[in-house]
Order: C-alpha cells, then structure tokens, then sequence
C-alpha cells in the first residue's frame, strides 16, 4: 500500500480529482477513515471541542495534540497525517514554532503541520518549509481566535475581503505551503483562489470548487449531537446508534440475560468438585 505524499495531492489537482479529508483523533476512528477511503487524516484541534469538552479550540495544548497524534500516525498505513499546530505554539517565536513542529513530526510521527492565519505568518510558513517542515495553511474564517474578533461568520462575502484573502493564499503558496485550508469562505472566492493557486485548496464551508473538503469525523458520523453548522451534512447516525447499544447493553444486564453461557469461562468439572 503506497503511502500518500505531497506529489500525489499535487498530482490529484491537476487531474481534476478530488482530494478528501477527514479529521481523527485516535486510533480506531482513523482506521475507519483510512479505510473509508480518506487522503488526509486531520489531528485537528477541533479535538478540544469534540474531544475534550472545551468551549473553543484555545484551550487545546500541544500536549493534547501530541497525545492524539501519536495513535492516527499509527494507524495511517496510506493517508498522509497532518496535525494542527494549536494556539500559542507557533505565535511566540520563530524558534518555538519551528521546535514544536519538529516535535510533532517526530514524536507524533505526523507528516505535515498546520496552522492558521494568513500574510502576517507567510514569513513563519517560509521558516518552516525552508528548514524541511511541510506545511498546511489554513484562511478564512480563523477557528483559533474568531471568537476574539468578530466571530464565526462567512468570510469574502465582499470584494475587498475576497481580494484579502485571495492575496493571503498566493502570500502562503509563495511562503512554501503545500496546500491551503479555506474555511467558511464564500463559493465564488474559493472557486477563484482554488483557480488562481498552483497547491490544492482544502475547504469546509467554503462550497464546492476547492480542490477537496474536509469534515469533522463526529460530525459526518452523526457522533456529534450539539450545533450543527450550515456546511456540514450527516452521513450517519452514530450517536443513535451508539446510544441504543449501550442502552440494550444495560437492558440485558439489569434483566440478568447478560452475560449468558455463552460469554462465561466455566471450570473442570472434576476441578469445580474438589473446590466445593
């Protein structure tokens, strides 16, 4: 099985195929989406939302991200495996990003990072890919800190901020960035950045011409039960699912029907007389 690189996604651009992402946060859901057919296995730090409970992304630590990279590395024999840079790890410093990044790629085993913003860290993308660091940009609407700005809405709903994030994108393609993220950006914007840059555009709410889409796993799976944004469509009921196995479970065991003969272990005959 040929593992997936940067030239392949590259490759997929070209020919007009699609590229799919799916976000994993341990080892049996990324065996699922491996299996499922997914290019890329995202360490988001969604994870602190679907995950960890956490109210936004911000609380997610690299510690977090370390933990849950480790076991999608493990289980990707094909995808390639990116792993979120979450907040604080790559704003201090140039030096600090570049040492966490290593970290991931070595400790984690992941294959490339990502992080969030737009021109004002092209100097930092540069850094990175210059030092053999892939690197994922991700624009648009900025998970990280929206909440400190204006919040979660559509971005280059305008001409101007189009324009804006038009020239983020060509700034982090320039910068070395394997490929960019455009999260809640308005269709036609994506359509034309994903026609003017030369590396594969990822989007999330950003309608269908980027060049693939990435969705939260909980969230496809129908796993997540709370809000549910406008973009993302359920393909499953796990939640439901889930619910009504351990429900039948619990049924079973209070009716004493659970575990039957056939889930027990009995002793020797002969040993079972001479213990009584």
């Amino acid at each position: 099985m040929a593992k997936i690189n940067i030239s392949h996604l590259y490759d997929k651009k070209k020919r007009g195929e699609k590229i799919v992402a799916v976000t994993a946060y341990d080892y049996p859901c990324a065996l699922v989406a491996e299996a499922a057919g997914a290019d890329i296995l995202l360490v988001g730090d969604s994870l602190g939302n679907v995950v960890l409970g956490y109210e936004s992304t911000m609380k997610v630590t690299m510690a977090d991200i370390l933990h849950h990279a480790r076991p999608v590395a493990r289980a990707a024999q094909k995808a390639l495996v990116v792993a979120d840079m979450p907040f604080g790890s790559y704003q201090i410093s140039v030096e600090e990003a570049l040492r966490n990044a290593v970290l991931l790629l070595k400790e984690a085993g992941v294959a490339a990072v990502k992080l969030e913003g737009g021109a004002q860290v092209a100097p930092l993308v540069a850094a990175m890919t210059g030092q053999g660091i892939p690197v994922m940009a991700h624009i648009g609407l900025l998970p990280q800190t929206a909440a400190l700005w204006h919040g979660y809405r559509v971005q280059g709903c305008d001409e101007a901020s189009a324009r804006e994030i038009l020239k983020a994108a060509l700034a982090l393609e320039q910068a070395g960035a394997f490929s960019v993220v455009l999260e809640c950006v308005a269709s036609e914007a994506a359509a034309l950045i994903t026609e003017k840059l030369n590396i594969p555009t990822i989007g999330i709410g950003s309608g269908p011409h980027c060049d693939g889409q990435v969705l939260v796993f909980h969230d496809l799976v129908g796993l997540n039960e709370g809000h549910v944004p406008r973009f993302v469509k359920r393909y499953g009921a796990a939640a439901e699912a889930m619910r009504r196995a351990v429900g039948d479970f619990a049924a079973e065991v209070r009716q004493g029907l659970y575990p039957g003969d056939e889930h027990s272990f009995p002793m020797n005959a002969d040993e079972l007389k001479r213990l009584y």
